[in-house]
């Protein structure tokens, strides 16, 4: 449940940028996934890494580019 609510608070950040069209609001949420991403792929499993910190850093990339 922890988990959950955790993922719906970084979505819910996420669309909140997005709607403000607020740059740094959206960097730091997506900030927040890579983070938890690089934690999670070096404490509880590698996978995480790929299905979490990089998608986040990809789309970090393309919020960065498309200023």
């Amino acid at each position: 449940a922890n988990q959950g609510l955790y993922n719906g608070f970084l979505a819910l950040g996420l669309v909140w940028g997005y709607w403000r069209e607020d740059m740094a609001l959206q960097l730091f949420f997506l900030g927040c996934v890579l983070a938890a991403g690089g934690f999670g792929g070096l404490t509880a499993s590698r996978k995480i890494l790929w299905v979490q910190a990089l998608p986040a850093l990809i789309a970090m990339l393309a919020v960065w580019g498309a200023r």
